[in-house]
């Protein structure tokens, strides 16, 4: 090719070099901005409802919170799958969230700090129908949701009733939350909130707690006692046994070893 082509096509060829260059970065910085479709979990899609932003991932056979869920959501929907537990900090990043239904799962244990940073905008939480058995009440601290609780195998002891008396519960709701197990056999099979209307869970367990701390409290002093005893008896029966014998010494000696043993007693 003539010297005079080859100078001419080559500012063309730079010009689609660069010209490519910059639709490469413009196809990677818009993969980072936008959020494909594929991000979210299969079964999970975004949505509006009513003009709140809602996110649904019903009967998606999740085993965990999803991570990929939109930080604007306003309603989130994770019932019917098979989420075990709930980790703490498991929404943090859903500031504006104000319904979140975790119903029909497997859910038998919630941390501490589970819902922290909802405090301020959640007003509804389902936790209905899972296998929550206890729940300390310092999981719910500072929420101010009502809170479904009910259809659960609930252990009913002091735990549940300071649980009960910390939350807000979902009007209706209260009937549900029956006693699957009891300390008191008379309570299984009976509405909770009609059980602690006669009975006083937590003073029931102080009562238990110190009741246990008296029969321990005698049980050592009675050790202590017969201790005593035995070492009396023991030093009394050593005196006699060394008295028989300095009786059996000359009377001189018997009676400076008389003195000795006599001192010794005292």
């Amino acid at each position: 090719m003539p010297t005079a082509e080859r100078v001419l096509l080559r500012p063309v060829t730079m010009g689609l070099l660069l010209q490519s260059l910059l639709l490469l970065l413009f196809l990677l910085l818009l993969g980072c901005c936008l959020r494909p479709a594929a991000a979210f979990p299969k079964g999970c899609y975004p949505s509006e409802e009513e003009g709140l932003k809602t996110f649904r991932c019903s009967n998606a056979r999740l085993t965990e919170v999803p991570r990929d869920i939109p930080n604007d959501t306003n309603k989130l929907y994770l019932d019917s799958n098979r989420i075990p537990f709930l980790p703490r900090d498991a929404f943090r990043d859903l500031p504006l969230l104000l319904e979140l239904d975790l119903s029909h799962n497997a859910i038998a244990s919630v941390e501490s700090g589970a819902f922290r940073g909802l405090a301020e905008h959640l007003h509804s939480l389902d936790l209905s129908s899972n296998r929550l058995v206890s729940v300390n009440k310092d999981a719910f601290s500072n929420l101010k949701a009502k809170v479904n609780l009910s259809n659960n195998p609930w252990l009913c002891d002091c735990r549940l009733q300071e649980l009960v008396r910390t939350v807000e519960l979902v009007a209706g709701s209260s009937g549900g939350i029956v006693c699957d197990s009891s300390a008191q056999e008379e309570h299984v099979g009976k509405a909770f909130l009609q059980v602690i209307a006669d009975t006083d869970l937590c003073n029931v367990y102080k009562k238990t707690t110190d009741i246990a701390m008296l029969v321990t409290m005698f049980g050592w002093f009675a050790m202590v006692i017969s201790y005593l005893v035995y070492y009396v008896r023991q030093n009394q029966e050593d005196a006699r046994r060394h008295l028989e014998y300095l009786k059996s010494l000359p009377s001189k000696q018997r009676r400076s070893e008389e003195s000795s043993t006599i001192s010794t007693v005292v």
